[in-house]
């Protein structure tokens, strides 16, 4: 089942043309990375798609009633800071909002969709903390657990692992990963390149605007590719334990 439908979508933002003619599908049980360069307009592209800023072309969700888009697709962007003193089940429960009605309190289902979210990104024993007395990497992970709780088909983030250690952008992506394997899908922006060969079913390439390459992450993360559009040399193999992809140099 196709869960989003992109056709020729284009943005320019402040006169200048941001993205081109971008068109692809978003089907059920897909992590698709989305890649690129600083400023080939990742960032630009999932807001389009979610309707939040202008654009031209066509956005199955940005078509949507603004009640209906929140069921069906979380949006975590990348700004991290926390603005509300409030704890952080509190918080999470947020995501729950588009399940709800008007003055309605949270219901078994809400309470039982929070918990799963915050075991899930490890915050269990931060439930009753407010949430700006955090660390930023946990700060983040509470939004996660935000996006997660709305328990949407679908999951648009920007960057989510940023900021995040080791461990924990490995446990995000795992996290991602799982979630597809059920039948949902993520649209998940990323600098690492590593992290998007091990953990993404199909990756989306972006280059001055456009999309450069759609594939599979052994498709898309060719040694000639990464050249031209990241101007870096790169060792990629399959092994044992999965893709293993590692930028090493600048070409100079």
């Amino acid at each position: 089942m196709t869960l989003l439908t992109v056709n020729d979508l284009s943005v320019k933002l402040r006169n200048r043309s941001v993205l081109q003619r971008v068109s692809f599908e978003a089907g059920e049980g897909e992590c698709i990375g989305l890649l690129g360069p600083n400023g080939a307009g990742k960032t630009t592209l999932m807001r389009a798609i979610l309707g939040l800023i202008p654009h031209g072309g066509q956005s199955s969700i940005a078509d949507m009633a603004p009640a209906a888009r929140a069921r069906t697709a979380a949006w975590m962007p990348q700004a991290r800071e926390i603005a509300w003193p409030v704890a952080v089940e509190t918080l999470v429960m947020l995501g729950r909002i588009p399940h709800m009605s008007s003055g309605q309190q949270p219901k078994e289902e809400d309470h039982a969709q929070v918990n799963m979210a915050l075991t899930e990104m490890d915050l269990d024993r931060f439930r009753t903390r407010t949430a700006t007395r955090l660390s930023g990497g946990e700060q983040a992970r509470v939004l996660i657990a935000r996006a997660l709780a709305q328990n949407t088909p679908l999951i648009v983030a920007d960057e989510p692992v940023a900021g995040l250690d080791p461990a924990h952008q490995i446990a995000t992506m795992k996290t991602f990963a799982g979630l597809a394997r059920t039948g949902r899908s993520v649209i998940v922006s990323l600098h690492d390149l590593g992290l998007a060969a091990r953990h993404c079913t199909r990756l989306i390439l972006l280059s001055d605007g456009e999309i450069a390459a759609d594939g599979s992450p052994a498709d898309v993360l060719t040694l000639d590719r990464m050249a031209d559009v990241f101007g870096i040399r790169a060792f990629y193999q399959d092994t044992e334990d999965g893709p293993v992809f590692q930028p090493l140099e600048v070409i100079s």
